[in-house]
């Protein structure tokens, strides 16, 4: 086929790209070696937009094993345990197909995660859709619950925690983000990276068919109305071959045989042996004729590009693939050895005996082009609205509307869907502010949460960036878990756009400032660019993924109030912050102003002293308060327990729905017994901490002085409607 501009168009190339590949290769590629540039230049794959500002941020750290740059981060969390974690995107698969784009997203983390060697352990969502009122939605939302749970209840991995948020930004680009946790032993972490010359290079798991063809490609463009054409790009996943897969891969794992293994995930066999060369800096030649195919007369350009899941290549040490083959044969799955190192730095396509690609290694990956593009600074604006010029609502109203509506009604619907407790080491599974998992056979375990803010990042990134990672930050602090690192899923619009490069710039610079401030590392991440439709982007969805240890683990600290007649402590201060809030957008339909602010002395120091709370037992329960301030996070305590809450009308802060309603950061609510609150209370005073005792937990209802009293059964039901009713 004669390479045209509209070839290299269709293929996601730049015109100046392709200029820039004759000059590295010295002649015209062919069509094989055209979708091969395609596949490792493109956004999903080469990080082009995104690399310049990803390198500022903080990687390293005390626990800190396996920072970006393999398949998945891993921690150490001491006694020789090993953490290993990653989110990714699979966004426009799940909008195309959402029942198979949202299963092979879990199907791809997971193989990122038990490629280094880890058992995975837990597996995480967030998911976003558009108005629950667009025409699609429901379908959608249908699909992609089914598809997570499809595949990790199949798998046996639990599904521990997530989140699933509506907004109309994501009515024609939806967002899932699927996250995976995996124990390994600190000796026995495996590496991607090549080594040696004339090893073996093996292909194992599931044959390669056409689906998944220039999904990578796909992934790093925007849709337009003709997206629904698409379909033949997303993969089919099978969650009993990916089982035998893990286990044979684990088996293989425990002696010395493999050098290194990639996982075959975006781009396929092309991205998987090209990293791997890559960071062996070696060569790699591959006789496609031995590639196990499950369609017949498939081409070297459909081997290559081809998405097929459940896939893994190896190197194998010398001497080792009579073993390895009988491991995978009793799991009955593909193991053939299809290629060699070679010291060439080349990657060498072999087909019939004739060589029909070759392409200089470098080329593919360190050549791959960098962009740094023009950003603008998001302006600061004044809000607009006058608070009291608004509509009067009564309290009681306001907090029953939000209890009531999609982004605020209880999941039930959709965990109820996932096997949380297969291997039987969750402790605490998806509702509190952060799952727990037990490190089987040992008294620790760690805490899981994932969070975003697409509303505080879209009206000030930097802002917004830093909130995100100190609300994931106190979800871990809450369920008494010391936060250890965090995964990022990046997902923007297009970064041909300054605007939204500006978002992502922005958001990136205020995620490095609180990890940098908290001591929480970024070890893995993904960054999902073009999600937009029509020109018409997305709002900037930053998704943090955080691991926590709670190093001595006997029972989970819940955030439902557990006793009568306790004291109820609002720890931080509150100034009423409702610019931004979930009163003015659910009520009032008003999205206008800034985020609150940012205090990253106090998020540490608050943080760090309810940890400390919380060691010495002091406390019956802890929540955070969040999204739609004290009074929502006071009706999650009551809803599900048999104890409500009597509080107090504050002193100062006359304004009522500000101090109930407004979204100041720092800020949590703690149960205290009263035998206990002297010395919690001398703790607080001598870290400096401010606090406010605004009353105590008693049976059946939850009462605002003057403004409220409602049963806390009828709350827990008001809360549950809105799925009932989808």
């Amino acid at each position: 086929m004669k390479i045209t501009d509209q070839v290299v168009e269709n293929h996601g190339l730049k015109i100046e790209e392709y200029t820039n590949i004759k000059k590295i290769l010295k002649r015209e590629p062919n069509l094989l070696e055209l979708g091969i540039f395609s596949a490792m230049w493109n956004e999903h794959c080469s990080y082009k937009s995104s690399r310049k500002h990803l390198k500022n941020l903080p990687t390293k750290g005390k626990h800190v094993i396996q920072g970006p740059g393999e398949n998945a981060g891993v921690i150490d969390i001491g006694d020789d345990d090993a953490i290993v974690f990653k989110i990714e995107s699979h966004n426009h698969p799940s909008y195309i197909e959402p029942y198979q784009g949202a299963a092979t997203g879990v199907g791809g983390i997971l193989r990122d995660v038990f490629t280094m060697g880890a058992r995975p352990i837990a597996l995480l969502n967030s998911i976003h859709f558009g108005s629950p009122d667009h025409f699609k939605t429901k379908s959608l939302l249908h699909g992609v619950v089914s598809g997570i749970g499809g595949y990790g209840n199949c798998i046996g991995i639990p599904t521990v925690a997530g989140e699933t948020k509506f907004n109309s930004t994501y009515n024609e680009n939806i967002l899932v983000n699927a996250m995976a946790v995996g124990h390994a032993k600190k000796d026995k972490i495996f590496y991607s990276k090549a080594k040696g010359l004339n090893k073996s290079v093996v292909y194992v798991g599931s044959k390669t068919g056409r689906d998944g063809i220039h999904g990578a490609s796909m992934a790093s463009a925007e849709f337009d109305e003709n997206s629904e054409e698409k379909k033949p790009t997303v993969q089919v996943g099978d969650p009993f071959t990916e089982k035998l897969l893990m286990e044979a891969c684990l088996e293989l794992m425990k002696d010395n045989s493999i050098i290194s293994i990639q996982d075959m995930g975006a781009a396929g066999l092309t991205s998987s042996s090209v990293e791997m060369a890559s960071k062996g800096e070696l060569g790699i030649e591959i006789n496609l004729d031995k590639v196990p195919c499950r369609e017949e007369n498939m081409t070297p350009y459909e081997m290559m590009l081809s998405e097929s899941q459940e896939r893994m290549l190896i190197i194998l040490e010398d001497g080792k693939e009579k073993h390895a083959k009988e491991i995978f044969k009793k799991w009955d799955l593909d193991f053939v050895i299809i290629g060699k190192t070679t010291n060439t730095n080349k990657l060498v396509l072999k087909y019939d005996n004739i060589i029909k690609g070759e392409i200089p290694i470098n080329a593919l990956a360190s050549k791959a082009p960098i962009y740094d593009r023009k950003w603008i600074k998001k302006k600061l604006t004044k809000s607009k609205v006058d608070i009291k010029k608004l509509k009067k609502i009564k309290i009681e109203e306001a907090l029953i509307k939000i209890l009531s509506s999609a982004n605020h009604s209880n999941k039930t619907w959709i965990t109820s869907q996932y096997d949380q407790m297969v291997m039987c080491d969750t402790a605490q599974k998806s509702g509190s502010d952060a799952a727990i998992i037990r490190i089987h056979g040992k008294e620790k375990a760690i805490a899981v949460s994932v969070d975003s803010s697409a509303n505080y990042c879209k009206a000030h990134p930097k802002s917004g960036g830093k909130q995100i990672v100190c609300e994931n930050w106190r979800n871990l602090i809450s369920v008494g878990a010391r936060p250890i690192a965090i995964t990022n899923c990046l997902n923007f619009g297009n970064p041909e756009n300054p605007e939204v490069m500006g978002e992502f710039a922005e958001c990136l610079l205020g995620i490095k400032e609180s990890c940098e401030f908290l001591n929480y590392p970024v070890v893995s991440g993904n960054v999902s660019f073009y999600n937009g439709t029509n020109r018409k982007n997305i709002y900037p969805t930053p998704v943090i993924g955080g691991v926590g240890l709670i190093s001595k683990f006997k029972k989970p600290i819940s955030h439902q109030f557990k006793k009568n007649d306790s004291n109820i402590l609002l720890i931080g201060k509150t100034f009423g912050h409702l610019e931004r809030s979930t009163l003015l957008e659910e009520i009032y339909l008003i999205s206008d102003g800034q985020p609150p602010e940012i205090n990253l002395v106090n998020e540490k120091n608050n943080g760090e002293s309810i940890l400390g709370i919380i060691k010495d037992n002091l406390v019956n329960s802890v929540h955070d308060v969040s999204n739609g301030g004290l009074i929502i996070a006071l009706a999650e305590m009551c809803m599900g327990s048999i104890y409500g809450a009597k509080i107090n009308k504050p002193k100062k802060l006359t304004n009522l729905l500000k101090y109930f309603f407004g979204e100041d950061q720092g800020r949590y609510i703690l149960e205290i017994d009263k035998g206990n609150l002297e010395k919690v209370e001398k703790i607080l005073k001598n870290n400096n901490i401010f606090y406010e005792n605004i009353g105590s937990t008693q049976k059946d209802y939850f009462e605002i002085q003057g403004e409220l009293k409602i049963n806390i059964k009828e709350l827990y039901k008001i809360n549950n409607q809105w799925y009932n009713n989808y």
